[in-house]
């Protein structure tokens, strides 16, 4: 074998969105891109706010001295207090610079995490459905993940999640804004989460992580607040990147917060380090660094982000499609009329139509779709919606 049996059969489970992507590619070239609607990848297609630009111009035309060397592996000392003062006015707990790791993105972030604090054989909870490189990183490090289905809703089932807690977790990770489904989880079901760790901490005398996947935390509608982790458990570590709230998914920037109280934080905080070098990181992007040390308080335009979710979930509902309307984030994940959700994406790419299977989210009988694309893209995508809602007679 040229390849490891572990690394072939990954490959193979993750085949799914692949071939999804290519052939999305492979009928742009036959057809013309603007005949295809590919809501398959969630690839956003915002430009970064105009203050990127300026501070960008800024630095371009008035370099600093040195500022493309390497610099301590946690990241400038300047970018990390930059996000640490915009976490401790978001949170509560006061974070300072030594509580923040800059990373290559929340998954260089989640990968430091992940290697600074498993075992071989340890588990980590995941809820389906969920952003299926999960499983990959917990393997990468030995790790096992242990899935817990959600309600209807698409919210923890706190009993499913107690029952599956054992002496060998090690982590509980979380995602909201969700990717696939875009559900925000409530402080009510943050502060359960907490009390639930809290309680089996106690009971197995071990360390629970609550690791909060953010990448789409400044990405929320209708009015609605993140609640943050921080104030419900003490063991909460924080993995986000900028890819999303600055429209920056190219250059891989994000960081690591770990709670100020948590339990052997210094060593917590020296392990992550560690392993943003060993891993190969080595550090977070310098000018990335630079430029976002100035932008913490700058997101792109979510009401653009609204729209286009307006426009598609009421058309989706008025088509007949089951689906839970999205809070945050840029996806929707509507029922599948079909129990194989497979043979139902197959009838849209008939239509030009392309999605991506909820089996590829642990949760088959479902499937995403990406709204974070150009409106004609979206506008395009409704006819062959519609005509594969009529065929398996949704409307």
């Amino acid at each position: 074998m040229s390849i490891s049996d572990s690394v072939r059969q990954r490959m193979a489970q993750g085949s799914m969105i692949r071939r999804m992507f290519e052939e999305g590619n492979l009928l742009k070239q036959k057809l013309g891109a603007d005949k295809v609607f590919d809501l398959s990848i969630g690839n956003p297609v915002m430009d970064p706010p105009q203050k990127f630009y300026e501070e960008l111009r800024r630095l371009a035309e008035k370099p600093l001295a040195g500022m493309h060397r390497y610099m301590e592996n946690a990241g400038y000392a300047h970018a990390r207090s930059a996000v640490a003062e915009g976490l401790s006015g978001e949170t509560g707990p006061m974070f300072k610079h030594h509580n923040i790791v800059m990373t290559c993105g929340a998954a260089g972030a989640l990968n430091v995490v992940l290697k600074a604090i498993l075992n071989p054989g340890e588990e980590v909870i995941v809820f389906a459905p969920y952003f299926l490189e999960y499983g990959n990183y917990i393997d990468n490090h030995g790790g096992v993940a242990r899935v817990v289905p959600t309600d209807d809703s698409f919210l923890p089932k706190l009993d499913a999640l107690e029952a599956a807690i054992t002496p060998s977790t090690k982590a509980v990770i979380i995602n909201s804004p969700n990717n696939p489904t875009g559900v925000v989880y409530s402080e009510d079901m943050i502060g359960s989460l907490g009390r639930l760790l809290g309680k089996k901490q106690r009971h197995f005398g071990t360390h629970i992580y609550l690791i909060s996947d953010e990448a789409y935390r400044k990405l929320i509608y209708d009015g609605l607040k993140y609640p943050p982790v921080f104030p419900h458990h003490r063991q909460s570590i924080v993995v986000t990147s900028h890819s999303k709230d600055l429209a920056l998914p190219g250059e891989r920037i994000g960081y690591i917060a770990v709670h100020p109280e948590c339990a052997e934080h210094d060593d917590l905080m020296n392990a992550l380090i560690f392993c943003n070098r060993t891993l190969g990181f080595v550090n977070a992007p310098a000018l990335m660094q630079h430029l976002v040390s100035k932008l913490q308080n700058v997101t792109v335009s979510v009401a653009e982000y609204q729209k286009k979710r307006d426009f598609l979930y009421s058309n989706l509902v008025r088509m007949g499609y089951s689906v839970v309307k999205p809070q945050g984030a840029f996806y929707m994940f509507p029922k599948s009329p079909t129990k194989d959700e497979v043979e139902f994406l197959d009838e849209l790419r008939q239509w030009n139509v392309l999605a991506v299977p909820g089996s590829g989210f642990g949760t088959p009988g479902y499937f995403r779709i990406a709204y974070c694309v150009e409106d004609k893209t979206l506008e395009g995508a409704i006819a062959g919606l519609e005509k594969a809602a009529r065929k398996f007679k949704l409307c």
